[in-house]
């Protein structure tokens, strides 16, 4: 353990307190002024600093805000003899872990010394644990595939567009990417396309030169020029302005642009890693968004999950926001009960990971206690209830229709190509609206039903000397079980083909022969 620092001008006091720890075999270091401790912060950081108010050569309050500016997490006691409200206050807005007026009793400023020494030895254990958790967290499956997809991509500067929710964790995504990049000492460069008016967007992208338009007094370099041997995240890049999206293509295809009001072409050496939470091929469709631009975007596709996808990394993601909350409230880190963590889990979280960032903080601080109950959790985690039916298509009746899926059911995506290379999951997207829409509960509950309707259909067909009855109903019926698997696993490839007991590669290779990705 590192030593104690006293400061005070005064040598009786600084003598008082050397014993007194020493006794406590403590190991103490004194200064006479704050200019000396300034200096030796320089090559060493004491485990707590006990600092007089006044003293020739400068303030303890001064010293407590440079202290802190240096290192935040040092506890500070600030001793005085001039015991007014306004050093009490400008001591512990500055940060300072206790006020100690003069004259005090000996054993109570040990004690509060003892105090210190514990809160900076429990911070130092919550800097260590925060320390080792992964930049990213995910035991669930699809998280998984996303990991081996950074990995197997860090060696390369290709596009990268990464699709999911909104508080899926995109930015974190796009940070990793560059982190674990040849690029990974170059600048990264963050932008979201859709919270800047289209007036200035082109200026943040691409910069201007001086007297462009009212108000451009001065030069400035845009977005592709900071980001310059480094990447450049586009966030919302779905609702990028049409007409700037022509001037982004440019930009993509040959790394040249010009500065808004400039003459002379500029040129940028940037790796471009874009996001969104919209369909971009819907949005192509619709005429809001370049195809050609998507098609140039969509080099390498990455699809966050959904946390309700990934239900099994509630746990450890809760606790490491509670963590996080508390180390940056600057109070002690609440645990949560298995029955509260339960609760969470049936909880649907529309805005994703950053939603529970944002309780895991509400609980930080509102929470009545240190141990967190399910009673303690906010109302809308209490009112969940059992999620509603989810749309399915049924089978149309003609030998050659195949069900389609429905465009409420998330969906795992990734170009075609690429899914031997990242082990992903393709996209299942309908290619028509579904011509009817029934709820689980209109399904018939006769276990035995389903097999007279099949014995009807197969007694028509083979009485109307249809050819293949056989294939046509084989597929009927493999398609609508897959269909099915797929429905309840929210389009988890994976998981669908371990509840139906058959392979990945019998899955994928059952969806592309009955045309239930197209």
């Amino acid at each position: 353990m590192k030593p104690i620092w006293i400061v005070d001008d005064d040598q009786s006091i600084r003598f008082v307190l050397e014993k007194a720890l020493a006794r406590e075999d403590l190991a103490v270091r004194s200064f006479t002024n704050p200019r000396d401790v300034l200096t030796a912060l320089e090559e060493d950081v004491p485990q707590v600093l006990v600092s007089d108010i006044r003293m020739p050569g400068g303030s303890g309050i001064d010293l407590l805000a440079k202290v802190k500016q240096l290192h935040p997490e040092l506890q500070v006691i600030i001793m005085t003899a001039y015991s007014d409200l306004d050093s009490a206050v400008s001591a512990f807005q500055g940060g300072a872990f206790e006020y100690l007026p003069k004259p005090f009793d000996v054993p109570k400023a040990v004690e509060l010394i003892r105090r210190a020494l514990d809160e900076s030895m429990r911070e130092a254990v919550r800097d260590e644990r925060l320390s080792e958790m992964p930049e990213m967290l995910g035991q669930a499956p699809a998280m998984q595939d996303v990991f081996r997809a950074i990995g197997r991509l860090s060696q390369s500067i290709v596009t990268v567009l990464i699709t999911g929710e909104s508080g899926s964790g995109k930015e974190l995504v796009a940070h990793a990417l560059h982190k674990h990049s040849p690029r990974a000492t170059g600048p990264f460069v963050a932008i979201n396309t859709a919270a800047i008016p289209k007036d200035l967007l082109e200026s943040e992208l691409f910069g201007h030169e001086r007297g462009a338009f009212t108000g451009a007094q001065t030069t400035r370099r845009g977005r592709f020029e900071q980001a310059d041997g480094g990447t450049l995240f586009l966030d919302e890049i779905g609702d990028m302005p049409f007409d700037l999206q022509t001037r982004l293509l440019r930009v993509l295809s040959d790394g040249q642009f010009y500065r808004v009001g400039g003459h002379n072409p500029m040129r940028s050496n940037v790796r471009v890693i874009a996001a969104t939470h919209q369909n971009l091929e819907d949005r192509v469709k619709q005429g809001v968004f370049r195809e050609d631009l998507f098609h140039r975007l969509n080099v390498i596709r990455l699809r966050l999950p959904a946390l309700r996808e990934r239900q099994e990394d509630v746990p450890a993601l809760a606790r490491f926001f509670l963590q996080k909350s508390a180390k940056e409230l600057g109070v002690e880190a609440k645990r949560i009960t298995d029955a509260a963590v339960a609760q969470m889990m049936r909880f649907d979280f529309p805005g994703n990971v950053r939603q529970l960032e944002n309780i895991c903080h509400w609980l930080t601080v509102m929470a009545p206690a240190q141990t967190i109950e399910p009673k303690d959790l906010p109302p809308e985690l209490l009112s969940t209830a059992s999620p509603a039916a989810v749309p399915v298509t049924p089978m149309a009746s003609a030998p050659s229709a195949v069900p389609v899926f429905s465009a409420a059911a998330p969906v795992v995506s990734m170009p075609e190509p690429l899914l031997a290379a990242f082990d992903a999951v393709s996209t299942i997207t309908p290619s028509d609206p579904p011509r009817e829409v029934i709820s689980t509960a209109e399904l018939p509950a006769s276990p035995s039903r389903w097999l007279a309707d099949l014995e009807r259909e197969s007694r028509s067909l083979l009485l109307a000397g249809e050819p293949e009855v056989w294939d046509t109903l084989t597929r009927k019926f493999e398609a609508q079980l897959i269909h099915t698997a797929l429905d309840m696993t929210r389009g988890r490839r994976i998981e669908a083909a371990q509840k139906l007991g058959i392979g990945r590669n019998t899955i994928t290779r059952k969806i592309q022969e009955l045309g239930l990705d197209d």
